[in-house]
């Protein structure tokens, strides 16, 4: 007889879709219904059930976007179902679930009548287990949460659900069913083994004995079994599939540590607020999941996470602390959140460890060894030192997976950083963290693991994530059945240290990738929302100010250290540091919370300085100005103070077809349509604008990505340029500096103004710029063409600096179109530099041009987008940015200029003295220090942190200014190591040998 495998294998996809699944309940029983819509914001359990619920019914619309209806259910078990063996007694929930897209939807969580969660409803996790016998009463609410679909399966539309301003309050989600279920226990053992075997058919070669067998069996099951009695045939089916399932795996097969996982994005197209239910809901949901498979290991990861459940959840973060203690629920990374590592600053990094890890320790008595960043855009060359210096072993993500361009070599391999310092590195083959293990993905990763023929392991993990819920009961199954299964990879429930320590002891010498991990994608995220980026780049600088001041004011006058006041302020700092809320991916809600919580962090960290500097310098009638920089300014020493400077007044003068600005550096020369014709370093006689060329350009691209618009910036956008160099107005005004160029431009329905000024005496031009912004996907850049040969663009990153090329000569240069860098970007050629500096700009682009002999590199900003997805009105209104550009510089040059453009000298009225001595100081000028703040402990112990900032092996002197009876060197844990930098101790100093971009912690034990 003639055999058609493709008709078989349609066969049996209809059996299960219209046998199977239909009788997956033997029987179902209603519940009374009512409900009660909560008028606003979420509010606890105890509030909701006082609350007057009335009736509700199958069918009714409920849930305004965002907003929270609470469902009560009552009624009873049929006595009757006791004769029914095989079964089990569910609670069966759809809110009326759209498609099949866990979190970004409508989502429930189940409370029995005492308050105690039992566990979440989802699109594909809708069952809850009772433990009301039969004939038993059951009583249980609903907190249903009507989140909007803002994604709308990733359009990229302009959607008004994102701000609660927009959403508007028409009712989401149709109730279609809450009621009692009498789950079927060998349909749904049976739904189990036909899924894991038709996946993989899916993947086996049409032509293989294997997949004729699979499909003969599927084929003999659906014979065998009567389709009017499902469930009384349904242990006969099982038996014609198990010989086929019980066919082991071959000995080279891959292995796969499958580690349950839920990726929370702590914020994206929802707000915190919504998170902290979703890390509820999910958390519950994995306690129920262990407790009925003991050999489940779920990794969560967040110390913010874990917070909020605390706070918020305090009888379910107990059950989550005894599964922990189990070692079934695996706290991991140990940050605070899964940050972005391209834009936070270095310090900010830091403290992701130092807060995480503290936490998880004084929690949980946990040391995260393992970084667990799967889904952050890319990754700086700096992190390796970080994680290291924060005790880490080991290092995950997939994203890189993402790459457009090139696909990463290694799968499994040591990541170097800037300093040297080596991290054992695995990116999942699976090429993604929500897998659900079907057969298809367990293919994709044995088919993509690049280290075939060296290594046999990967990790896969599991679960529903990004808008959170976790593994389920299915892919539980999943995971048993194809342990070891022909034709399929092996897998192993596991955890994350299972499979590192397996995977080191397998390949003890994988191969070393050094530098940065770029991603070839996502490159927006450099500079959308750049409102929440200038919030980001002030905190982190305040921060140092406030501690460094409030240290001082500790030791040299006795000031309590506001330890407290501090962390707190660093938790709202990191959080906002999460990957889809710093680099601007979230919905509007996210960010204007976001900017909120900025001003208010500008707040308390004023209060904070402002009381150190009352204390330090008592009342009277003089002026002191404050200097956190680690270098001095104006005249003023650094991490002290001093006497205001006194400044030269800048001038501006009219030329017969422009305007120029000189001083004894720089000659600069602007036109009548206000730009920069030349830049004239007058020590070096020389000219850096070429010739028909325009500095301090702005110019607007259509900006179009082709998929995610928050996300991406496209290399097509180059193709379409404007230069803006029609002028509205051109005055010299003066400023409190003295005289400045003002510079007006309009264009499309925005407005720009910039002032032009020169320093007093440095070769130096400040350029302020003011943006009344209201284009819609439009890229906004600022360039300086200049005359210098520049094999290479140098970008500040986190302790150091990074050198990328300027040409394109591989794929993989091509493809590093837009790039990031914090503070300063330096160009150059052997014996001449220019640097670039900002107080808030991420996103850059470096290229260079050749005319004839004549070379030109052009450095340019990104200032602006305007996205509109996820949030349409991304960016809109004003702006400011502030940019240096510093002639004949070096690399320890634009070092110190990104310095003093983000810390500004602080003025403090009406003192009593104008002079600090500082804590700290350096007489290598490369050593920079980082941060000046007590221990985490509370022992008041004085912490210095420091790094080598030029790429230099260098030595020099530490000196503390304040009675201590020893140092030591530390982990960013503020834990004693063994020297690595101190040669020696002397007197009030530590004498310190640094290598490149070396990054050192150092404990001072304070005395008196």
């Amino acid at each position: 007889m003639h055999y058609d495998s493709t008709l078989v294998e349609a066969r049996v996809r209809r059996f299960r879709g219209e046998r199977l699944v239909s009788a997956l309940y033997r029987s179902t029983a209603p519940l009374a219904l009512t409900w009660w819509e909560v008028p606003d914001e979420p509010v606890p359990f105890a509030e909701a059930v006082g609350q007057r619920f009335v009736p509700a019914e199958h069918g009714m619309m409920w849930g305004r976007p965002w907003g929270t209806v609470w469902f009560h259910a009552e009624g009873k078990v049929p006595a009757a179902w006791a004769d029914e063996e095989d079964v089990r007694v569910e609670l069966v929930v759809d809110l009326g679930f759209t498609g099949e897209q866990p979190g970004f939807q409508a989502e429930g969580t189940v409370y029995g009548p005492s308050g105690r969660i039992i566990k979440a409803v989802e699109p594909l996790n809708r069952s809850v287990g009772l433990d009301a016998g039969f004939g038993g009463e059951v009583d249980v609410y609903i907190e249903a949460a009507a989140n909007p679909n803002v994604a709308q399966d990733f359009l990229f539309v302009p959607t008004p659900y994102g701000d609660k301003a927009t959403a508007g309050d028409a009712r989401l989600y149709r109730l279609a069913g809450i009621e009692v279920g009498l789950l079927d226990l060998p349909v749904w053992e049976l739904q189990q083994d036909v899924d894991a075997l038709l996946g993989l058919v899916g993947q086996l070669p049409a032509s293989s004995q294997r997949r004729a067998e699979i499909l003969h069996a599927l084929d003999r099951m659906v014979d065998t079994m009567d389709p009017d009695d499902v469930s009384g045939t349904a242990g006969l089916g099982r038996s014609v599939l198990g010989p086929a399932l019980a066919k082991p795996a071959s000995a080279s097969a891959h292995h796969l540590h499958a580690v349950g996982h839920a990726h929370i994005d702590s914020a994206w197209l929802w707000p915190t607020r919504e998170t902290v239910r979703k890390v509820a809901r999910t958390f519950s949901n994995v306690c129920d999941l262990i407790d009925e498979n003991p050999d489940f290991v779920f990794a969560a990861s967040s110390a913010q996470q874990y917070a909020w459940l605390k706070r918020s959840y305090p009888e379910l973060f107990d059950r989550v602390k005894e599964k922990v203690a189990a070692g079934n629920f695996v706290p991991v990374g140990g940050m605070w959140v899964e940050s972005d590592t391209n834009l936070p600053g270095g310090e900010a990094l830091a403290r992701q460890f130092v807060l995480g890890k503290t936490f998880f320790l004084r929690e949980f008595g946990i040391e995260c060894e393992e970084v667990w960043l799967p889904d952050s855009f890319g990754y700086s060359a700096a992190l390796p030192q970080v994680m290291a210096a924060a005790g880490a072993r080991w290092f995950l993500t997939q994203k890189i997976s993402w790459n457009e361009t090139n696909r990463m070599p290694h799968h499994t391999f040591r990541w170097e950083g800037i300093d040297g310092s080596r991290i054992f590195t695995h990116f999942p083959p699976v090429d993604t963290y929500n897998s659900d293990l079907r057969a298809e993905e367990l293919a994709r990763a044995e088919r993509q693991y690049a280290e075939k023929g060296l290594g046999t392991t990967s990790l896969v993990p599991f679960g529903h994530g990004d808008g959170g819920g976790g593994p389920t009961r299915e892919m539980i199954a999943a995971a048993r059945r194809t342990r070891s299964l022909e034709g399929s990879p092996t897998v192993e429930l596991s955890g994350p240290r299972a499979f590192f320590e397996a995977a080191e002891a397998e390949y003890r010498e994988p191969p070393v990738w050094s530098g940065e991990l770029y991603l070839e994608f996502h490159r927006g995220t450099y500079t959308s929302q750049a409102r929440t980026k200038r919030g980001n780049r002030r905190s982190e600088h305040l921060l140092r100010e406030a501690e460094l001041w409030a240290t001082t004011a500790t030791v040299r006058a006795g000031v309590p250290y506001p330890a407290e006041d501090l962390r707190a302020t660093w938790e709202t700092v990191l959080l906002q540091q999460f990957h889809d809320i710093l680099p601007g991916t979230s919905i509007a809600w996210v960010h204007q919370e976001a900017e909120r919580n900025y001003d208010d962090v500008a707040v308390r960290l004023g209060a904070v300085i402002e009381t150190a500097a009352r204390a330090l310098l008592g009342q009277g009638p003089h002026t002191a100005v404050l200097n956190a920089s680690p270098f001095a300014v104006a005249g003023v020493g650094p991490l002290g103070a001093g006497t205001e400077p006194a400044r030269a007044p800048r001038t501006v003068t009219r030329t017969g077809d422009g305007f120029r600005l000189e001083n004894e550096a720089v000659r600069v020369e602007v036109d009548s349509a206000g730009l920069v014709r030349s830049l004239w370093d007058r020590a070096a006689e020389r000219e850096l604008v070429p010739a028909g060329s325009a500095a301090n350009l702005l110019q607007l691209h259509r900006d179009t990505p082709t998929q995610w618009d928050a996300w991406d910036i496209d290399e097509h956008y180059r193709r379409n340029t404007t230069d803006l160099v029609d002028v509205a107005a051109l005055d010299i005004v003066d400023g409190p500096a003295g005289q400045a160029l003002r510079i007006e431009r309009a264009f499309g329905a925005s407005r720009v103004v910039q002032h032009l000024a020169l320093d007093a005496s440095a070769p130096r031009l400040d350029i302020s710029t003011e943006v009344d912004w209201h284009e819609q996907k439009k890229l906004l850049k600022l360039a300086f063409p200049l005359d210098v040969h520049a094999e290479r663009a140098t970008s500040e990153i986190q302790f150091g600096h990074i050198h990328r090329p300027t040409h394109a000569n591989t794929s993989w240069d091509a493809a590093r179109f837009e790039t990031v860098a914090h503070r300063w970007v330096h160009v150059g050629e052997p014996g001449y530099g220019v640097a670039i500096a900002n107080d808030s700009t991420y996103g850059h682009d470096t290229t260079r041009t050749t005319a004839g002999r004549a070379t030109t590199t052009t450095v340019r900003l990104s200032l602006l987008r305007a996205p509109v997805f996820p949030d349409p009105a991304a960016d809109q209104g004003s702006h400011r940015m502030e940019v240096s550009v510093l002639l004949g510089a070096d690399i320890p040059d634009a070092v110190a200029e990104g310095y003093r453009l983000n810390l500004p000298l602080r003025t403090v009225p009406e003192v009593a003295r104008t002079a600090i001595e500082p804590l700290v100081r350096l007489d290598a000028p490369g050593h920079v220090v980082e941060a000046v703040k007590l221990a985490e402990d509370g022992s008041g112990d004085v912490v210095v942190r420091l790094y080598e900032a030029y790429g230099r092996r260098s030595r020099g002197m530490l000196s503390a200014d304040f009675p201590h009876s020893s140092v030591v060197e530390t982990d960013l844990l503020e834990r004693p190591l063994e020297d690595t930098a101190i040669r020696r101790r002397d007197g009030d100093g530590v004498h310190l040998v640094l290598r490149p971009f070396q990054l050192v912690t150092l404990r001072f034990a304070v005395t008196g």
